[in-house]
């Protein structure tokens, strides 16, 4: 009986399970190659990249994010030896597009997701005196697909646009990255509210 009522009240507040989720992604990054003074360049794929994010919806189809995304990039074998670490703080708007991709299967979700943040770079090795920071802004999709109704797996692809100013080649650059990132992680999204007890 109790665990009756705990169901009822808790899967019925602010759409249950949906409404705050807590993510958990890793994959891999493209940086830009105009994002890096001349003869430098980063390789196309770059391992690790890895995001925390904590969703909540306010709306149905509408919700907000908050996401931490921690980059690494490193050098192609023709250039100058570097190692960066990328890092950015995102509030992102999520939309929930699940009416109109209802082609899909019942366990299958898209969701997009776009919103203004900040980037902190902090080239390792030889050039760790040049660190930058500038805004940026983040669009991207994830598209899940659901193991419960507490938990799904996901694969997110997401496009960060630097809105960074041009360094100076000798004092900044050397080492730095100053441009844009594509990003492509799996993760997996738990739900930090509802009902934990209906499927017992």
């Amino acid at each position: 009986m109790i665990t009756a009522l705990l169901c009822f009240t808790i899967g019925n507040a602010q759409d249950g399970t949906s409404r705050i989720k807590a993510q958990f992604a890793l994959g891999v990054n493209s940086p830009s190659s105009n994002g890096f003074v001349t003869d430098y360049k980063g390789k196309s794929v770059n391992f690790p990249t890895v995001d925390l994010g904590l969703q909540y919806m306010f709306k149905p189809k509408f919700g907000g994010r908050l996401n931490y995304s921690f980059n690494r990039i490193s050098n192609e074998t023709n250039s100058p030896s570097f190692k960066v670490n990328y890092a950015r703080v995102n509030a992102l708007l999520v939309y929930d597009a699940n009416d109109i991709f209802s082609f899909l299967p019942p366990r299958m979700g898209v969701f997009f997701q776009a919103g203004p943040g900040y980037s902190f770079v902090k080239p390792l090795d030889n050039y760790t005196q040049n660190k930058i920071s500038f805004f940026n802004i983040m669009a991207g999709a994830q598209f899940h697909y659901g193991i419960s109704d507490t938990l799904s797996i996901f694969t997110d692809v997401s496009y960060v646009n630097g809105f960074a100013k041009d360094f100076n080649p000798v004092s900044e650059g050397f080492g730095s990255f100053n441009g844009n990132v594509l990003a492509i992680t799996f993760g997996t999204s738990i739900s930090l509210s509802g009902c934990y007890f209906c499927d017992q």
